[in-house]
């Protein structure tokens, strides 16, 4: 009976020679470079931010002491956070609807505009209240657009890339986060020695912001020219001519939920460990430990340029032995090095500090290149961006973005200095756990409910012969099936 069922599953899901994908690879590359261009300036703006938030607070806070411009203005830039669900719901499923490649580009264009908009504000002494409600506005337009914009491209680069160099080329997205920051942040620098800080706060701090209309010039050149996602495309071709299926978001938690649960779990990990290393601890070098504002900033933008090439290993390497493997690697790395790294980051020395922030910066480069290709492989087509964009936000706002507010808060509360490193192995042995016993490992076979991406044409005989690492979704997409049915009937 098993067996009979078994062959029934594996009837629905069969693959010919023409569903097989041939991706040309300038076209792969050409994702990449357009989708990561997106990421890179969203973290640009998040780096230039967090540089600036002191001057930030002066110029549109003013009328308030100067602890109070600081409360203010990260409370500005952490409201944010609170609409990058709403924005991943609205720009997920609009994505699931209409393709990836129009909503990337509406997503850029409020992006570059909302950021360059905050560098035409005028000051608080201008316009009074006006200004912080203008800035945060801006915030929130950033905020709704970011909703949208990271989980659409991990999507599409997923989507766009061949099976076997999926995790390679998807690492790229990350390359445009850590640019993005290094990029911002490295700008403000070199503003602030160039120009000093009475000229910064007068008119320098807004030269960064501008700077993004041009960015976002170039990066919508870049997504107008690009095709839409070939799993997109695929799946567009057979649906019945006149219907539009739409996944409204009760179905998405209804009949999707493994893999929205699965996300969710996977999203908080990885943003405990990435806010609470990148984010987190230049606060931690200057405020806790006493370092030098510039050196604890030096020595964390010199950790994430070395990470750049980690990462694009880490996606080479995750294609040939598998993402599962590399996470597990990275988060039991986590386990047994937190303490230690941190134990060198308060030695006082500078080498040490150094060595304990590559131990962490590295270990975190494994989650990296790996999550990008990962992620997106957790739902079906017809759902991908939609439920990737609503729970990595939802994930991220409540974890990533709180990481180290509840750090300091534990800190401040234990005045243990060691507290960044528990809360990192506390989230690890969360995700260990669950990353062995339920994460099945996808690096390599084709996105769930699409057809096989291959880059040559050699490949495709290979593929179809393969026929249960191609169908190896089929089982759970015939369970999802049969639930549709069942509340089909219901209604």
């Amino acid at each position: 009976m098993d067996r009979k069922k078994e062959k029934n599953k594996r009837r629905k899901y069969k693959f010919h020679k023409d569903d097989v994908t041939v991706i040309d690879a300038d076209i792969a590359k050409k994702a990449v470079v357009a989708t990561a261009l997106g990421n890179a300036m969203e973290w640009f703006d998040f780096g230039i931010y967090s540089y600036l938030v002191v001057v930030i607070g002066k110029v549109f806070y003013s009328g308030v002491s100067d602890s109070a411009q600081l409360v203010f203005s990260f409370g500005t830039f952490a409201a944010a956070f609170l609409v990058r669900p709403i924005g991943g719901m609205f720009f997920g499923m609009l994505g699931d609807r209409f393709g990836r490649k129009k909503i990337l580009a509406v997503t850029l264009i409020m992006m570059a505009a909302a950021t360059l908009s905050i560098g035409l504000i005028p000051s608080y002494a201008s316009i009074g209240i006006a200004a912080p409600i203008l800035l945060l506005c801006a915030r929130l337009v950033q905020g709704f657009s970011t909703g949208g914009e990271y989980a659409g491209a991990m999507t599409f680069i997923a989507e766009s890339t061949p099976d076997k160099k999926r995790g390679f080329m998807a690492s790229g997205l990350e390359v445009g986060t850590l640019t993005g920051y290094i990029a911002g942040a490295g700008l403000v620098t070199v503003l602030t020695y160039a120009l000093g800080s009475d000229t910064m706060l007068d008119w320098g701090w807004r030269v960064p912001f501008l700077i993004a209309g041009p960015i976002g010039i170039i990066g919508l050149y870049l997504r107008n020219h690009l095709e839409e996602t070939p799993a997109f495309a695929a799946m567009e071709e057979k649906k019945e001519e006149g219907k539009k299926p739409h996944v409204s978001m009760k179905e998405l938690f209804l009949f999707h939920r493994r893999s929205v649960f699965m996300c969710l779990v996977l999203v908080f990990f990885y943003n405990v460990i990435d806010y609470t290393v990148l984010t987190y601890m230049p606060s931690h070098l200057t405020a806790v430990l006493g370092y030098g504002e510039t050196k604890g900033l030096l020595l964390i933008l010199v950790v994430m340029f070395i990470m750049i090439p980690i990462v694009l290993a880490i996606g080479y390497f995750g294609d040939r032995v598998g993402n599962k493997r590399i996470i597990q690697m990275s988060l039991m790395g986590i386990i047994l090095l937190a303490v230690p790294a941190f134990l060198l980051i308060g030695s006082g020395s500078n080498w040490l500090v150094f060595l304990g922030l590559m131990i962490l910066g590295a270990l975190l480069s494994g989650i990296k290149g790996t999550m990008t290709s990962q992620l997106p492989s957790l739902f079906f087509t017809e759902v991908r961006y939609g439920g990737l964009a609503v729970t990595y936000n939802i994930s991220a706002s409540i974890f990533g973005g709180t990481a180290p507010l509840l750090i300091s808060w534990l800190i401040n509360t234990t005045t243990n200095q060691l507290m960044p490193a528990y809360y990192l192995i506390f989230a690890s042995l969360i995700g260990i756990v669950f990353v062995t016993l339920f994460l099945k490992n996808t690096s390599g076979k084709p996105l769930r409910g699409s057809p096989p991406a291959v880059a040559e044409k050699h490949e495709i005989k290979e593929v179809i012969e393969d026929t249960n690492n191609v169908l190896w979704w089929s089982e759970e997409k015939q369970e999802i099936n049969e639930r549709i049915e069942e509340a089909d009937k219901d209604d």
